[in-house]
C-alpha cells in the first residue's frame, strides 16, 4: 500500500451544529502529513444538526461532490440550483469562474450524514455547473463520477473517477490501478463495514473500518473481501505526486 489513512487518526472539529472527521488538512486541522492524495484535495466526514448548517459562502475553481450517506441535505446556489439531495444521492458542484452556495439539513429532526469531496480541476474558470443522481442499491461496482461522464455518471472537469463498492459479506472484489492509461493512482476509503485488503503484489493484507482509507500506486493490484455487508468509494486518479 501506498498510503494508508486510519479513521481514528483523523483531524475533528467539533462546532456544535457540526461534527466533521477530515481526512486530509482543511480548514482549522492542518497536518503536513496528509495534505491530500493525487487530485483529491479533501475528504470529510460531516454530521450536521437538524436545522443547520453551511450558510451562504463562495468556492471556485474546484469539482465539489457531496455524497448523503443519511438523512437529507439542502442545496442552494447564485446559479438558481435548489434542490433536495437525499440519502443515496450524489451531487456534484463544479465551481469553475464562481459561485455562491449553501449547503443546509433538510431536516428540522434528523442529523444528516454526508461525505463531502473536493477534486481538484485540469481546467479553470469554466462555466459552474449542477449534477445530481441516485445512486444504485445495487452490490457491486457503480460508476458516480468521471471525466466525461459516461455510463450515466456525473461529469467533472478532470481526469479521474469515483465508483461506489457495496459488497455482502463473504463477497470480493478485484480492484487495480492504471487499466486506462490516464490513471496512475487509487483510494479506497470505507463509508460503512469493515473489509480486508490483499495486496497482489505483496501479498500483504490490512484491515479496514468505517472510515479508513488506503491509497495505491501506478499498476498495483488488490482484492477487496468484506467482513460485514460494506460500502466504500473507490477514485481512479492521475499519477500521485
Amino acid at each position: 500500500m501506498q498510503y494508508i489513512r486510519k479513521g481514528n487518526e483523523r483531524g475533528q472539529v467539533n462546532l456544535g451544529w457540526l461534527n466533521s472527521k477530515h481526512s486530509f488538512s482543511f480548514g482549522q486541522y492542518y497536518d503536513a502529513n496528509h495534505m491530500g492524495f493525487s487530485v483529491l484535495r479533501v475528504f470529510n466526514d460531516d454530521i450536521v444538526q437538524p436545522g443547520r448548517g453551511f450558510e451562504i459562502h463562495g468556492h471556485r475553481d474546484m469539482e465539489i461532490i457531496s455524497f448523503v450517506v443519511s438523512g437529507a441535505l439542502k442545496h442552494k446556489d447564485s446559479t438558481g440550483n435548489d434542490y433536495t439531495i437525499p440519502a443515496g444521492d450524489i451531487q456534484v458542484m463544479s465551481a469553475g469562474k464562481g459561485i455562491q452556495h449553501s449547503e443546509m439539513n433538510a431536516s428540522e429532526d434528523e442529523e444528516v450524514n454526508f461525505v463531502q469531496i473536493w477534486i481538484e480541476p485540469n481546467v479553470m474558470g469554466v462555466e459552474p455547473a449542477y449534477l445530481q443522481k441516485s445512486v444504485s442499491k445495487e452490490k457491486g461496482m457503480e460508476l458516480l463520477v468521471s471525466e466525461d461522464g459516461r455510463d450515466g455518471s456525473l461529469k467533472i472537469n478532470q481526469q479521474a473517477r469515483i465508483s461506489k463498492l457495496a459488497l455482502n459479506k463473504g463477497e470480493t472484489h478485484d480492484l487495480s490501478v492504471g487499466t486506462v492509461r490516464a490513471f496512475g493512482a487509487g483510494y479506497l476509503h470505507v463509508i460503512e463495514g469493515e473489509v480486508t485488503v490483499n495486496n497482489v503484489q505483496s501479498d500483504k493484507m490490512l484491515r479496514l473500518t468505517k472510515g479508513d482509507a488506503i491509497g495505491l500506486g501506478e499498476k498495483q493490484e488488490i482484492v477487496v473481501l468484506a467482513n460485514d455487508d460494506s460500502l466504500a468509494l473507490w477514485f481512479d486518479l492521475p499519477v500521485a505526486s
